[in-house]
């Protein structure tokens, strides 16, 4: 089974950010399922909004409440992370940041992560590759190529809301092979050849 941890860092109920993120979780399970006929995928959601003051505890104290701990748990117990942050003033929300800040800095090497944010305009695009993929890269994680922004129109109008799917269709195909491609997961062993023994190899000398 492949395990997908979706955070959410989204400040309102209901939240587009929420949206977003359980959009692309169903394109990377519907990619990870075609390549996979008859595999499973276990989703599970990490809303940062409920988890708020426990983070804001955990950077002062050092301490992780339970429902803190119990988020970290599920974003390094995963095969595969999606991240999705609102943007604000061309930055990540501090709640998403405070939230890797307290990850332990090594505890997501090579998790394929695919990276999406919201915000009210597409000025604030560019805040996934110069806000939030170096974050990623300092914690080396493996970030997969295509990152999904969506801002308030990409909701509207039926062109807009087509382009949005085929980027969010294109992330899940990403996110399905860098799992597959992955140094974390087990690699599959019907796709390698059949070991023939030695004694094998010398007895067919004699034919």
């Amino acid at each position: 089974m492949t395990t997908i941890a979706v955070v959410s860092a989204g400040l309102s109920e209901p939240s587009s950010t929420r949206l977003l993120a359980d959009r692309l979780a169903g394109s990377a399970v519907a990619a990870i399922t075609a390549d996979r006929p008859g595999g499973s995928v276990d989703v599970r959601h990490v809303e940062l909004r409920p988890i708020a003051h426990e983070i804001v505890d955990a950077m002062l104290t050092g301490f992780a409440a339970p429902g803190l701990a119990a988020a970290q748990a599920t974003v390094l117990e995963a095969d595969a992370v999606v991240f999705v942050t609102p943007v604000f003033t061309a930055g990540v929300s501090g709640l998403a940041k405070s939230f890797l800040d307290v990850l332990d800095k090594d505890a997501m090497t090579d998790v394929p992560v695919l990276l999406a944010a919201t915000g009210g305009t597409a000025r604030h695009s560019l805040a996934i590759d110069h806000a939030l993929r170096p974050v990623f890269a300092y914690l080396r994680a493996a970030v997969v190529p295509t990152g999904v922004f969506a801002a308030t129109d990409d909701w509207g109008s039926p062109e807009d809301a087509a382009a949005l799917d085929a980027r969010i269709r294109r992330a899940g195909a990403d996110l399905a092979w860098a799992i597959r491609s992955s140094r974390r997961t087990p690699q599959r062993t019907d796709a390698l050849p059949e070991t023939v023994d030695f004694a094998s190899l010398l007895g067919g000398l004699g034919h």
